[in-house]
């Protein structure tokens, strides 16, 4: 019996909390190997946090789950040993900026040629709701019950962090509305075709609601998002070679 595939290799809702960003991301990245032509040959390599949910029958390609913070080391193994697929790297702030920091500079560095999708939600998500690398001054979180301290904490950008190695596209988007949504969506395109093309490393952060975790309504936490996170984390394409 031939298997039953929805459309844009979508299988099911998943598991995520409502209003979470990781859903609307997995949905474009489906979106995109299928209009691109390479989602029988791609590979995502998931952290064990929120976005590992995309491999529970969500998204229908072959996927591997890296420790947490490690999706990005994975991911270029998994490149080196089969270079004619299209491999990606999907994880949270908090892995990709914390845990998974030298990982990501040194990849960046390398300019190896392969995809990484990062969802900055300003807070650790699975673990807990604690401050992240990516929290605002005086955000509220699990570790921060008083707000973020703006004169001991700063705010992690990767632009500042790798916006000068030798990365090929660096991106920044969100998920707010149709339009910005559009936007974010093209910035994975390109992302991938510049895998597609050979052209090096390529990295789109995607600004994202967490409501569970800043503890708000779906609603509110996207508002919050495009009104507050902007603030330190601007919207466009800041590398494109």
């Amino acid at each position: 019996m031939a298997e039953v595939r929805l459309p844009k290799r979508i299988m099911n809702s998943g598991g995520w909390c409502q209003g979470c960003g990781h859903g609307v991301v997995v949905r474009l990245i489906a979106e995109v190997l299928d209009e691109l032509g390479v989602a029988d040959k791609a590979i995502a390599v998931e952290d064990v946090a929120c976005g590992s949910m995309s491999m529970s029958g969500v998204l229908n390609c072959d996927a591997i789950m890296a420790a947490h913070g490690r999706p990005i080391p994975v991911a270029n193994g998994a490149k080196g040993a089969r270079p004619d697929s299209i491999v990606y790297a999907h994880l949270g702030d908090g892995s990709a900026y914390s845990i998974g920091s030298a990982e990501l500079v040194h990849t960046a560095l390398r300019g190896d040629n392969m995809t990484v999708i990062v969802v900055n939600n300003t807070v650790y998500g699975m673990t807990g709701g604690q401050m992240a690398p990516t929290t605002l001054p005086a955000e509220k979180t699990a570790s921060s019950p008083k707000g973020k301290d703006a004169d001991r904490y700063g705010v992690l950008n990767v632009v500042d962090l790798i916006g000068k190695l030798n990365a090929t596209y660096i991106a920044r988007g969100e998920i707010y509305d149709v339009a910005s949504t559009a936007k974010t969506k093209a910035m994975i395109k390109k992302a991938f075709q510049n895998q597609i093309d050979n052209k090096g490393f390529s990295l789109v952060e995607v600004l994202a609601p967490c409501p569970t975790n800043l503890h708000m309504t779906p609603v509110q936490c996207k508002e919050f998002v495009h009104t507050e996170a902007t603030k330190f984390f601007p919207l466009g394409e800041f590398v494109d070679k």
